[in-house]
């Protein structure tokens, strides 16, 4: 089997359960090398869970998680390649750390405690600031940065592993909507460049407007496939639940609204992790 032929993420039959909570359920899922893939769902459907489960943060309790043809907790030396925007950064904004130094920080893992950057750790951090456009801001102090430029900031230290994988937890919170466009066409060019990215997001139509696959998580995956195949009014209230109104944007749902209709409201869902 040739190297490009080995999935970048590959769960088969997936449970998770926090103690009696199941949070993820028999879940299988494959993203093939270069590939856009979009989780979409709704709040607590397990989409955060699923990220840090193809981390290694979260084991399963039923079910194999594979990256790059390796079990996901035990990739040791290929954690490198792959870069993690979480929907809350661990950045203290109010904190006096300049923006080059916390795209630095995304480093630390391949550097290892007590050691010091290198040329090769600062050349990759300025790299990944360049890729976002966001290089003349390197010596800004991040509190001093909109939403939309922090974010940016977020996504160049994770670029600044040089992953060959981009996993990112809501990317838009946060950022107001006129630097969405901007963040989403930054995404669209890294994917262009040959980066594998699997997105969660609750935009039914950004997701469906950027990605090549697209799977729908309510604790199980009730549908995957190309956007305009799956994402139909009809499958999305499999996935949302009844009371779910999706209001058309061109050939593709734009909203989702949830209601609670007389006669009965949407199954419960465990809270997501």
């Amino acid at each position: 089997m040739g190297v490009e032929a080995v999935p970048a993420v590959e769960l088969e039959n997936v449970t998770v359960a926090y103690g009696r909570t199941v949070a993820l359920e028999d879940v299988s899922l494959r993203v093939a090398p270069h590939e856009f893939v979009g989780i979409v769902g709704p709040n607590g459907s397990g989409k955060t869970t699923l990220l840090r489960t193809i981390l290694g943060l979260v084991r399963p309790v039923r079910g194999e998680v594979r990256v790059f043809g390796m079990p996901a907790d035990t990739v040791g030396p290929l954690r490198r390649r792959v870069g993690y925007v979480p929907q809350i950064a661990p950045v203290d904004i109010r904190f006096p750390v300049h923006v080059f130094d916390v795209v630095l920080m995304g480093r630390f893992g391949q550097i290892g405690l007590l050691r010091r950057p290198t040329a090769a750790d600062r050349d990759a951090a300025r790299r990944a600031l360049e890729r976002v456009g966001m290089q003349h801001l390197a010596d800004r102090q991040i509190g001093q940065l909109s939403g939309g430029q922090r974010q940016r900031v977020f996504v160049a230290r994770a670029l600044a592993l040089e992953p060959d994988l981009l996993l990112l937890d809501e990317p838009a919170t946060g950022v107001d909507p006129g630097a969405r466009g901007s963040l989403y066409e930054l995404l669209n060019r890294l994917h262009q460049e040959g980066m594998t990215i699997l997105m969660a997001s609750h935009d039914v139509a950004v997701v469906s407007q950027l990605v090549d696959q697209v799977a729908c998580l309510n604790r199980r995956i009730v549908l995957h496939g190309r956007p305009e195949e799956v994402l139909g009014d009809e499958a999305l209230e499999g996935c949302y639940g009844r009371g779910a109104i999706f209001l058309a944007h061109g050939r593709l749902p734009h909203i989702v609204v949830k209601t609670h209709p007389e006669g009965g409201t949407p199954p419960a869902r465990p809270p997501e992790r």
